[in-house]
């Protein structure tokens, strides 16, 4: 599998909770945070969730 590299562009604050917990459980805490996931359907599952507030990279 590949790796993607995840970053929060926009902010979590007044979005619905699941979203919310879905950037923690990716492991993003703030605009700017960068995390390396593998590539698997679970990761792109959280991504397509809250694909209006990160960035992704393949790397």
């Amino acid at each position: 599998m590949e790796s993607i590299k995840v970053i929060q562009i926009k902010s979590g604050i007044k979005r619905l909770k699941s979203q919310k917990r879905t950037l923690e459980a990716l492991g993003l805490k703030g605009i700017g945070n960068e995390v390396v996931h593998k590539s698997s359907p679970s990761i792109l599952g959280m991504i397509k969730k809250v694909e209006h507030l990160v960035s992704v990279i393949k790397v």
